[in-house]
Parts: structure tokens; C-alpha cells; sequence
């Protein structure tokens, strides 16, 4: 297997005479946490949809594990491993938290989202599921219905229906976003926790969190590639801190 899981080759998305993405020469290290950063436009998160299909690329090429998903469906990227969150709470707010991440772990019966099946069929997935929410530490809200458990804690739900779904690369969206201290804090630590043995790709605006958990940092700007490494090196960089003029290179500052 090579160190490369996930790679994008002149990656370009085109709207119109707009170009949201330019070129993108992307390398994910197995097992790494890479995050993607940029200023608002930067065209983050019209990557992350090019890499899940929701969109798709103009030109350029997409490979997983070195095969060519380019011309696959989100579905089909998606069984292969390819597991994304969203920047939303994506939970079912009326079931409980367990339903929530059985729903996910109906993938490995073969009876996906069919939603008619008898409790019992769905019982043999309560042992698991109840493994997944000690991972994001939700084991007492496991009989909770979801609308009622704080921001925070929705997210590391969503975290456990991904993980249900066995992911081999997993996207994070704005995993923080619009989160006290706190629940930064905790959500942090869950996504460094829930790491080990798999590789993470995150779009994150928060400078702590990128540069205490992040093995790699992209940075884009105007959809382009503006700054590739380590948090040390892209945070001196200069082309970096004038792309966060203003309060946003106070930000990058500030996280060391």
C-alpha cells in the first residue's frame, strides 16, 4: 500500500467563468490528520465536494488508494471508504442517540436504510454501536433522543454515525464550527482519539485546533494552492499570513 491514500491531480472546478477550484494537487498521507484552511471563498469546501462527487471536477483527476475514483458516484465513493460529515449537525433529532448509530451500522447487514426492519433484526448491532459511542464518550446518552443533547455533543454523534460506516478516509466539515470553548475542546480530543488507525481530511477554520492536532496543512486561496507542510511552516509562511490579513493572521499567530 502506498503512503498516499487520497491524491488529486490538477483538480479544477469551473462554474460558469468562475473558478472555484484551480489546479489542486492535493497528497493525503495514510494515517495522517491533513487540514484544509483557507479564508472564506478559498473554494474548501468545493473540494470536499469534488472529492465526494457531490460535485463534479471540470478536469483534473481524483485517486483513491491509487485507483482513479474520478468517474465514480458519491455512493460508490462512499463504499469504498470514503466517509464525510457534514458542517451541520447531518443526526436523525427524533431517535435516540443508539438509533442513530445503528442506522449507520445497517451498511454491514446488506439492508440499508430500510427502515421497516423488525427491532430484533436490528438488535445484533446494539453491541457495536454501544462500542462506537464509548469511542466519542456518549455511552450515557445512548437512550437520549438526539434533539435534546447539546450542540456539542450532536457533533460527536455524527462523528460515531460516521464511524459506523467503517470510513478509511474520513472528511470533517467544519468539525468545531460554532462551538463554545468547551465542546472545541472536546471535540478536539475526539477527533485526535478517533484518529488512531485512520486517516482524517478536514476543512476547520479554528487556528487551536488545526495546530494542535494536524499532521498536515493545505492552504488554499482563491481556490488555488497557496501553501503547503507543517503548522510551524505555513503559519510563517508570508504568501499565508497576507491571505489572512488582519484578524485572521492575529489567529494564526495566536494558536502557537
Amino acid at each position: 500500500m502506498s503512503d498516499v491514500i487520497l491524491e488529486t491531480k490538477n483538480l479544477t472546478k469551473e462554474f460558469k467563468g468562475f473558478t472555484a477550484v484551480n489546479d489542486v494537487n492535493l497528497k493525503v498521507q495514510r494515517g495522517h490528520i491533513h487540514a484544509l484552511i483557507g479564508p472564506n471563498g478559498a473554494g474548501k469546501t468545493t473540494c470536499f465536494n469534488l472529492l465526494t462527487k457531490f460535485l463534479v471536477p471540470t478536469s483534473g483527476q481524483i485517486l483513491f488508494n491509487g485507483n482513479d475514483i474520478t468517474p465514480a458516484r458519491p455512493a460508490q465513493i462512499a463504499r469504498m471508504g470514503v466517509i464525510r460529515s457534514f458542517q451541520i449537525s447531518a443526526v436523525f433529532p427524533h431517535l435516540t442517540v443508539l438509533q442513530n448509530v445503528r442506522i449507520g451500522l445497517q451498511r454491514q447487514l446488506g439492508t440499508s436504510f430500510f427502515f421497516w426492519q423488525s427491532e430484533r433484526a436490528l438488535d445484533k448491532l446494539n453491541e457495536r454501536a454501544m462500542q462506537l459511542l464509548a469511542e466519542v464518550d456518549l455511552t450515557e446518552f445512548a437512550d437520549t433522543v438526539t434533539v435534546d443533547m447539546p450542540y456539542g455533543r450532536k457533533r460527536a454523534l455524527e462523528i460515531a454515525t460516521t464511524l459506523a460506516m467503517e470510513p478509511e478516509l474520513m472528511l470533517l466539515d467544519e468539525p468545531t464550527q460554532g462551538m463554545g470553548h468547551e465542546d472545541v475542546h472536546r471535540v478536539t480530543e475526539l477527533i485526535k482519539k478517533v484518529s488512531a488507525g485512520r486517516t482524517i481530511l478536514m476543512v476547520e477554520h479554528n487556528m487551536k485546533v488545526v495546530s494542535g492536532i494536524c499532521d498536515k496543512i493545505s492552504v488554499l486561496q482563491r481556490g488555488a494552492m497557496l501553501a503547503e507542510g507543517t503548522y510551524a511552516e505555513v503559519s510563517t509562511n508570508p504568501q499565508v499570513m497576507e491571505a489572512y490579513m488582519g484578524t485572521e493572521a492575529k489567529v494564526l499567530e495566536g494558536a502557537h
